[in-house]
């Protein structure tokens, strides 16, 4: 679980530190409103993809840990049953 919650600070920084540099690059942009749009689209969709492979690396590390949470119980079950 506290991979989790490691996990979430740091998707929260992607987002913030994104977020940052969306302000700043649109702040100092020499192009014109057209081409710097465009370069944010292009940024916006690189991002996408990385914030859904994070997300994907997540979930499956979470997969992972409720089948594991999830063998130990039944162990626990077996054991206590025996007795």
């Amino acid at each position: 679980m506290e991979n989790l919650n490691n996990s979430g600070k740091v998707i929260g920084a992607l987002l913030v530190g994104a977020a940052i540099g969306s302000v700043l690059g649109i702040l100092f942009a020499p192009d014109k409103g057209s081409e710097t749009r465009k370069k944010i689209a292009g940024k916006t969709d690189d991002f996408t993809k990385s914030l859904k492979e994070k997300f994907n690396a997540i979930l499956e590390e979470a997969k992972k840990e409720f089948e594991a949470a999830k063998e130990k119980a039944s162990e626990f079950a077996g054991n206590g049953s025996g007795k």
